[in-house]
């Protein structure tokens, strides 16, 4: 029975890879559903998956977090996780679809929920905007906030793994040293900096379009972007990436997990017990490819 994989708008579930993934379950906001279908609809995922594991990003308005701290309270559950994950909303979309891919894996829930923080790193998330002046996920400096008021200027912007801004035609966006497939979805800018550049930067194997997330907007500061994220599109290299960090078991709720924290309470490993253990992050920091 795999563990159901949960986000919190149809805009955030990526189309599958292969045949095997499965689709995500939706917890809509309380203006989209009230509390007691909401309630209701978590209860069948239960009963039917077990455990729900619920992306979603920080920038989610407060009222839908609420809701969904109600629902899982309600129904006292601890097979419930809720993960508010500090990526850019196409980075969440490709982080959930990864984790649909190793829901038919043979991990368990626990594994699934924590694996979320490991796969991150490996999620090189950004934009291409027409202005930094409304950008406070990342830093900018004063020069590039002044820059942002000459018309023309474009500026990459990476926010995850590392932050940089560079102003377009004046540098290059630190890129992944690991084969990825990029996902685009555009907004309201038109430019072809991502395929005539950043795809042969980055040699990306490959690139898909998709629907630039509602969140997207209220994230970058601007409506006017192009949103990008590259990532290990392979369930053979998601896998052996989680399988090669060691397991231990949450001394709170008792599930099995990898790396310090749980993410079904929340609750770290002892930190008697975890000083020296890995944190979930491999020490050579890029995967090994393990291509089919």
């Amino acid at each position: 029975m795999p563990t159901a994989i949960a986000v919190t708008s149809a805009d955030l579930v990526l189309p599958p890879m292969d045949q095997h993934t499965p689709t995500a379950a939706l917890l809509p906001s309380p203006a989209d559903l009230p509390l007691d279908a909401a309630i209701s609809a978590v209860t069948v995922l239960l009963e039917q998956h077990g455990s729900v594991v619920s992306l979603y990003p920080s920038s989610l308005p407060p009222a839908h977090e609420r809701r969904l701290h109600t629902v899982r309270s309600v129904l006292e559950s601890n097979r419930v996780a809720l993960l508010k994950i500090d990526l850019p909303p196409l980075g969440v979309a490709v982080l959930a679809r990864q984790l649909r891919q190793l829901s038919v894996c043979d991990f368990g829930p626990g594994i699934i929920a924590s694996a979320a923080r490991l796969l991150s790193h490996y999620i090189y998330a950004g934009a291409l905007l027409n202005s930094v002046t409304r950008l406070d996920r990342v830093p900018v400096t004063m020069r590039s906030h002044a820059k942002s008021w000459v018309p023309g200027t474009q500026f990459g912007v990476l926010a995850n793994p590392e932050p940089e801004v560079i102003r377009i035609g004046s540098g290059q966006l630190g890129g992944p040293a690991f084969a990825t497939r990029l996902v685009v979805a555009r907004g309201q800018l038109q430019s072809e900096w991502i395929e005539k550049t950043l795809v042969p930067e980055w040699q990306s194997q490959g690139v898909e379009e998709t629907e630039l997330p509602a969140e997207s907007a209220r994230w970058w500061g601007t409506g006017k972007l192009l949103e990008f994220a590259a990532f290990l599109p392979d369930i053979s290299t998601l896998y052996q990436l989680v399988a090669s960090v060691r397991r231990e078991v949450c001394t709170w709720c008792g599930i099995e997990l990898i790396g310090d924290r749980c993410g079904f309470c929340s609750a770290p490993l002892v930190a008697a017990e975890s000083q020296d253990r890995e944190s979930g992050v491999p020490k050579h920091g890029t995967p090994a490819h393990h291509g089919p």
